[in-house]
């Protein structure tokens, strides 16, 4: 099949025309096989599109059917079978692989997927074992050794009815129903459309600090509509994706690949700066000293220069401490893309001082997913906001209040059409002049950079008339070393109370610093003398809130929150509901003690 292609592209899938003719790269797509880095062209991958769209349309699939995916990380492959269903105008349905089999389920029966493909054969059998009540699944089977040789030797990849069929898809037509359960547990589908995510796409193209040539890494799951749409606008800037597969050899994949840039979750960086606290709590006193000065100039970093002194002072701690961060990284990241969550000030402040500009921005999945973004240029990045609103993209404060906080409305092409057989959840979420209600709260600074305080409906009043944004708290919770993470809960009580989870490997050392014998983090969430070391943490936290923020309980959790326990959404942020029930005993205990 031949055609001439635009320089421009209106649909998802005219990316890899678009990249061919603007940008043709010889490795723009790469893993690992057998422990080596393996390279595909960008036309190598147009034509693996093409096949699986062969193959597709051989097999009775057609515009308007749904194909659901469940991916873990990207790969070639997974960009392969997008494409391919995109082009012959299926819907691609994304679950998350910790989704449950009842959630599986529940997805594939209300879209009436025709096909289901799995990153594994674990993936497989959960699909496997509800597949009967699923009359719709036809096709059922997994990527874990790659593409099936029978899909990428389809016969008719270069046909003219192809080309006929792609030419059928247009920019209105639906490109994906991402799932997304929020903090509520209930499943829906944003309908995305290829025009909203395009617009997405070219609406950040000249925010980012990339050109063609440079590497990227790629790393955080594929059902998340952050990283697909992130690796959409890689594509789109011409840029080589490498694509890890672990993350437990994502520090080497980093050294061997060194990207120019990459996007993650907070977590990510948390995790970075949680070990660089590990570190200055060590036995050898010099090494305590120098992490420990090397932390307190970062934190005194400015984007817009200090004194002389200052500078040289930074040099120094870069040389020691700070610079350990990007040559772990492979030594040429200069900015990374922070999305999914806020990032805490204090530790975007310590990675700019060492070099390493986090552009924290702000996306929804109903809003493809981009809404605002820091920049790169010198003057548009802010620490504490999400920062500018993308080109095309309105925000609005709805009903601020007296410190000018209200809900964040949106408006823009890139909003998604509405929820899949939702119309009662519609009529909620959309204004009647077409805004979108994203139920976080949030405030203007300096005029034109968003922050974000809350989510609206987590915010809550004590029994003593005060209303407390949690969100607010927890963050000033989290600049203790010894807390990983946290919730506040206070609703309709006369105090609030924190549950805690405590930074397990600092902890340890502080134990072993004071000679208290280390057990399991199950019983030394009990030890009387951790409890007494955390509650000085809570009197010194405490000291920087209001009073009716402060915190007169606690309790220390023994395990840490994770997706995979169902104890985080899949973009990282408690489930309240579950929590305080998980520590509902415990919490009424302390309660009742007054």
């Amino acid at each position: 099949m031949t055609s001439a292609p635009s320089i421009d592209f209106t649909r998802v899938f005219d990316l890899l025309s678009y990249q061919q003719v603007k940008y043709p790269q010889l490795i723009a797509f790469a893993s690992q096989q057998a422990r080596e880095w393996k390279g595909l062209s960008t036309e190598q991958v147009r034509q693996g599109a093409n096949s699986v769209s062969a193959w597709l349309i051989t097999n009775g699939l057609k515009k308007g059917d749904h194909v659901a995916f469940i991916p873990r990380m990207g790969s070639p492959e997974w960009i392969m079978f997008d494409f391919g269903c995109q082009q012959i105008g299926a819907v691609v349905v994304p679950i998350h692989p910790t989704s449950s089999e009842s959630e599986m389920a529940f997805i594939l029966k209300e879209t009436e997927a025709r096909m289901c493909v799995t990153a594994d054969r674990s993936l497989l059998d959960k699909v496997g074992a509800v597949k009967s009540d699923i009359p719709s699944l036809v096709y059922l089977f997994h990527l874990e050794q790659g593409i099936p040789t029978e899909i990428i030797g389809s016969k008719g990849a270069q046909s003219d009815e192809l080309l006929k069929i792609m030419d059928r898809v247009l920019p209105s037509d639906v490109l994906t129903i991402m799932y997304t359960s929020g903090t509520s547990g209930t499943p829906k589908g944003a309908v995305l459309t290829h025009a909203n995510v395009v617009s997405a796409i070219k609406a950040v193209l000249s925010l980012l600090p990339l050109q063609p040539g440079d590497r990227v890494i790629s790393f955080l799951p594929f059902s998340h509509i952050f990283e697909r749409a992130s690796c959409y606008g890689y594509m789109a800037f011409g840029v080589s994706i490498y694509f890890s597969h672990t993350l437990d050899k994502l520090r080497e994949d980093f050294l061997t690949v060194r990207p120019n840039f990459f996007t993650c979750v907070p977590r990510t960086l948390e995790k970075m700066y949680d070990y660089l606290q590990e570190q200055r709590e060590s036995k050898a006193l010099v090494k305590r000293h120098v992490i420990g000065w090397a932390m307190k100039v970062g934190a005194k970093y400015q984007a817009d220069g200090t004194g002389l002194l200052y500078r040289m002072q930074l040099m120094i701690a870069r040389v020691l401490v700070l610079g350990r961060w990007r040559r772990n990284l492979g030594g040429k990241v200069k900015y990374i893309g922070v999305g999914a969550a806020a990032l805490r000030p204090e530790i975007a402040r310590l990675f700019a001082a060492a070099g390493i500009v986090p552009l924290s921005g702000y996306g929804m999945t109903e809003a493809s997913p981009f809404i605002s973004t820091n920049r790169y240029l010198p003057g548009l990045n802010r620490l504490g906001t999400v920062g500018i609103p993308v080109p095309g993209i309105e925000v609005r404060i709805d009903q601020p209040n007296e410190a000018g906080e209200g809900e964040i409305l949106v408006r823009g092409p890139n909003i998604m059409s509405g929820y899949f057989k939702r119309p009662e959840l519609n009529a909620e979420v959309f204004t009647s002049d077409g805004w979108f209600r994203t139920g976080d709260v949030g405030r203007m600074v300096a005029k034109r950079f968003l922050a974000i305080t809350d989510r609206k409906k987590d915010i809550f009043k004590t029994s003593t008339g005060k209303y407390v944004a949690p969100q607010a708290v927890q963050n000033h919770l989290g600049t203790s070393p010894f807390i990983s993470q946290s919730l506040v809960i206070g609703f309709n009580r006369p105090y609030l109370i924190g549950i805690l989870v405590p930074h397990f490997q600092l902890l340890k050392n502080w134990c072993e610093d004071q000679n208290i014998h280390w057990t399991s983090p199950t019983y030394m969430v009990h030890n009387i003398k951790v409890i007494a070391k955390y509650q000085e943490e809570i009197d010194r936290l405490n000291e920087g809130l209001q009073s009716h923020e402060r915190i007169k309980k606690f309790i220390l959790s023994d395990e840490e929150w994770s997706v995979e326990n169902k104890e985080l959404t899949t973009s990282f942020k408690p489930i309240r509901a579950k929590l305080q029930d998980k520590h509902k005993g415990q919490i009424e205990k302390l309660y009742a003690g007054d």
